[in-house]
């Protein structure tokens, strides 16, 4: 598109939606909302629990009071998802056997695990280990570390993140993956969903707190517990067990093995790189499990379009936090999540009753209330799997997820540079606020392939994510300094812990105007004609064409 034509569509597009004022975000509504769902009476907020029900009824209250209509299917305002919910005992057995004896291995110290299989124990009869490197297989990119082993019975070992995430500017590898921006080939869902795929009974990932983006205390916060979708038989994980190696044991597993970490580092770097037995080392791994399927619920609200009721634009925020653990150094036992995540649906909710306040939107708006991020996008996941509104005629998402609280701000942070063309709207309206669109610090973490929007991404609908902890804003007070600050104190102390409660020394003002740019892409949508695309490169991008013809 030429500069002049881009001016002519942009003159368009101001034509096409109706000019409204600043929209009226609230921050005491806001403050108000975050109380009520972070309080005690809500439990953190677990799916499956008294806390569920509680902020199912209080979400489908406030929607009600606002005046939108049930959004679920047949005049419902949920969605059911069911949710199979295990929980590992005391391991009867844990331990690494090979060489002249058994290593025990301490659970929660030297090794995390979980199961998604519904079964009333977990069991890795002496299997043996294969190092897979970082377990890609990108046929795209040139990229195969699998080499066609044979992973049935094995457990696959592998590294976090991207071949190029720690590559120097001589390797061959270097932006092969996006250099430090993470792909979805780097997420530990993939690695668990590839060892699967190819059979392994169990998988397991070396902890770096670089490469994964959070400390050793963040992967064993779960305990032994875990949440996946219901699945009939046949499309059920093969994997027993699945977790992580502390980094030192990992180390002292591979140099028991006579092998060196380090340098399979170097290897795994390599497109010839073939996998790694770790010979003579087994996995002997025994626990209990106690499961249950559990009833959990999405929350929806819609208001219809006047005209193309039939496109949908989404605006999501996950319901759900880890409700009750261990006592804090305060005694609180609840991880209420006030920020992550009822500060964004609080922000939703404040984006709904401006819709509710304007001129009727052309398109449907949905509003979701997603159960069971926390535990892997499983709301997010269940919806997209079974759409109640199509995605070939879904406009975009819109995602709320943690939103920093240090003030005012200079710039709005960008997840997922060069994705889609929403980008260039989150641009345009924090310009007319005055403010510049800063690119993520740490695309190495995968934000975007963190949060609920991205089931919707695989599945090819253009998405948008706010979250505040995606980099340092340039704050007004403080400037990047200050917003680093910020980031640091909130992932390094309270991200998922009992901490992440609501406080009077909130200073929302930055988070007003990120929830404004939110309310003003998605009213632009609503009343236009225009559908957002991927931009070329976009892994998403395909996908999105294949049903091209049913948008006009």
């Amino acid at each position: 598109m030429s500069a002049l034509q881009w001016i002519g569509a942009s003159l368009l597009l101001a034509v096409a939606a109706p000019a409204l004022a600043r929209p009226d975000i609230d921050a005491a509504r806001i403050n108000q909302t975050v109380r009520t769902l972070a309080s005690d009476e809500f439990e953190g907020r677990a799916p499956g629990t008294a806390g569920e029900h509680k902020t199912v009824g209080y979400l489908i209250a406030r929607f009600e009071a606002l005046g939108l209509e049930p959004g679920g299917r047949d005049g419902s305002w949920t969605q059911a998802v069911p949710l199979l919910h295990t929980r590992l005992g005391k391991p009867e057995t844990l331990e690494l056997t090979g060489g002249s004896s058994a290593q025990p291995l301490s659970a929660g110290k030297d090794i995390h695990l979980t199961t998604l299989q519904p079964r009333d124990r977990a069991v890795i009869d002496n299997a043996p280990l294969v190092f897979v490197g970082y377990g890609v297989d990108a046929p795209e990119r040139g990229w195969d570390d699998f080499k066609g082993v044979d992973l049935k019975g094995k457990v696959a070992v592998f590294l976090i993140n991207d071949p190029d995430f720690v590559a120097t500017p001589d390797e061959p590898v270097a932006g092969k993956f996006g250099g430090r921006t993470m792909t979805y080939y780097g997420r530990w869902t993939y690695k668990f969903e590839e060892a699967a795929r190819r059979g392994a009974v169990g998988a397991l990932i070396v902890h770096d707190a670089e490469g994964v983006g959070y400390g050793w205390n963040v992967v064993v916060s779960s305990g032994g517990e875990n949440y996946g979708l219901v699945l009939p038989p046949e499309k059920q994980t093969s994997l027993a067990l699945q977790g992580w190696l502390s980094g030192e044991t990992s180390q002292a597993l591979f140099q028991r093995a006579g092998l060196d970490l380090d340098k399979l580092r170097k290897a795994a770097r390599r497109t010839d790189f073939r996998p790694v037995p770790i010979e003579a080392i087994h996995l002997n791994a025994a626990y209990p499990v106690s499961h249950e399927i559990i009833q959990s619920r999405n929350v929806l609200a819609r208001i219809p379009g006047t005209t193309r009721p039939d496109e949908t634009i989404i605006y999501g925020g996950h319901w759900d936090a880890y409700g009750e653990g261990p006592p804090d150094a305060q005694g609180r036992i609840y991880r209420a999540g006030a920020n992550d995540d009822a500060l964004g649906l609080a922000g939703m909710l404040e984006i709904a009753r401006n819709f509710k306040a304007g001129p009727p939107p052309e398109r449907t708006i949905l509003f979701a209330a997603w159960t069971a991020e926390e535990r892997g996008l499983l709301g997010s996941e269940s919806y997209a799997a079974n759409p109640l509104y199509p995605h070939e005629k879904t406009v975009a998402v819109l995602d709320l997820d943690i939103l920093q609280t240090a003030g005012k701000a200079r710039d709005v942070i960008l997840v997922g540079k060069g994705q889609s063309t929403l980008e260039d709207d989150l641009a345009r309206f924090a310009a007319a606020q005055g403010r510049s669109m800063t690119e993520e610090s740490l695309p190495e973490r995968g934000l975007f392939y963190r949060a609920d929007h991205f089931p919707f991404a695989k599945r090819g609908v253009p998405v948008m994510l706010i979250m505040g902890i995606a980099g340092a804003s340039d704050l007004v007070e403080g400037g990047r300094e200050a917003g680093q600050k910020w980031v640091d104190d909130y992932t390094g102390r309270c991200y998922h812990q009992a901490c992440d409660a609501w406080s009077p020394e909130w200073n929302l003002a930055g988070a007003i105007d990120d929830i404004s740019v939110m309310f003003d892409i998605g009213n632009d949508l609503t009343h236009s004609t225009r559908w957002p695309e991927w931009k070329a490169g976009s892994e998403f991008a395909r996908v999105r064409k294949e049903s091209q013809s049913q948008r006009k």
